[in-house]
């Protein structure tokens, strides 16, 4: 059975599915970036050094995921192998991108879908028809965004920060602030 968050009216339930969103829109997007920022220092570090030791790969590992966490996580010495659990960041580097990537693409085209309204639907049916049949800015055109503009971007993420928010209300209704 699937609940829709407006359909919800219990705070304890509203956090609950706020909170699963937010968790999958953070590791998606923000999570899968960090990776992709370790995949890129690891291959270039390995073009400009030579062989890499797992004490190197892992203190790129805790670099670039230090600047996604900042001081909320403590990076402690067994955290720094995780890179190692995920064989593609040495054989196919860049595969991550795709992922932060089409997440806010979704997120940020949502948000056009927002602000603009049931004028939005036929031309984002067209997008969906057009399928990848062409470049992705030429695919964003249809929907009027602009891909190079921070701004569009930005809209995927004011989604994020709205939950954010949400939950936080949910959070304080149902005690838990």
């Amino acid at each position: 059975m699937s609940v829709s968050l407006a359909a919800t009216t219990d705070p304890q339930d509203r956090l609950a599915l706020l909170a699963e969103s937010i968790e999958g829109g953070i590791a998606t997007v923000f999570r899968q970036t960090a990776m992709n920022r370790f995949e890129q220092a690891m291959h270039t570090a390995r073009r400009e050094e030579g062989e890499l030791s797992v004490e190197r790969l892992g203190d790129l590992w805790a670099e670039t995921q230090s600047e996604m966490l900042g001081d909320s996580v403590e990076i402690t010495d067994n955290y720094r192998s995780w890179w190692s659990y995920i064989p593609h960041f040495v054989g196919t580097p860049g595969y991550v991108y795709a992922y932060a990537y089409g997440q806010l693409l979704a997120m940020s085209v949502y948000h056009q879908y927002e602000t603009q309204g049931s004028d939005f639907v036929p031309r984002y049916l067209h997008l969906l028809r057009a399928g990848g049949s062409m470049a992705p800015e030429d695919l964003g055109r249809i929907v009027g965004c602009d891909l190079a503009d921070p701004g569009f971007w930005d809209g995927g993420l004011a989604l994020l920060e709205a939950q954010v928010d949400q939950a936080e209300d949910a959070a304080a209704a149902a005690g838990r602030l």
